[in-house]
């Protein structure tokens, strides 16, 4: 995400928090996102994990959360129309949608890429209508952490 609300490849910066705090928020923002999906179903419980942040920053002071999860609907048919709801509703929480398009997968999966700037993160969510079951992947990334003077960085 850059200024001008667009995905610009380059990671932004968070400002300075502990990996602690930043788990807490990533969970929180996928919690918040659950919520805006609104059908009954199955999250799958993987928890988020740190990364490296890139573009040369020094991997002791810079950090990057991320959380992949998957969402199973009790049935395949209640993810009709969801997506589109998600790309209206999403704006509504803070979000700029920056993609909204079927990719080039043999099954033409819907993809929703979406940054909100405030809180310095990025969700796409996949709709994998022809899976088996049909599920939701979702994948929030946050912006460039650095850590706070005197802690380390706890990689998970």
């Amino acid at each position: 995400m850059d200024d001008s609300g667009q995905s610009s490849g380059s990671v932004p910066s968070a400002g300075t928090k502990s990996v602690r705090d930043a788990n807490r928020d990533t969970k929180q923002i996928s919690s918040e996102i659950l919520d805006l999906i609104k059908i009954k179903g199955k999250a799958s419980e993987t928890g988020p994990g740190v990364s490296e942040c890139g573009d040369g920053k020094d991997r002791e002071k810079y950090f990057q959360m991320y959380h992949p999860w998957s969402f199973t609907p009790r049935s395949g048919e209640q993810l009709a129309g969801v997506m589109e709801r998600l790309k209206k509703e999403l704006p509504e929480h803070g979000w700029k949608i920056f993609e909204y398009e079927r990719d080039s997968s043999r099954n033409k999966n819907l993809n929703l890429g979406a940054d909100h700037d405030e809180r310095k993160f990025s969700v796409i969510i996949i709709h994998l209508a022809k899976n088996t079951p049909p599920k939701l992947s979702v994948r929030v990334v946050s912006g460039c952490y650095q850590v706070p003077d005197g802690e380390k960085i706890t990689r998970f």
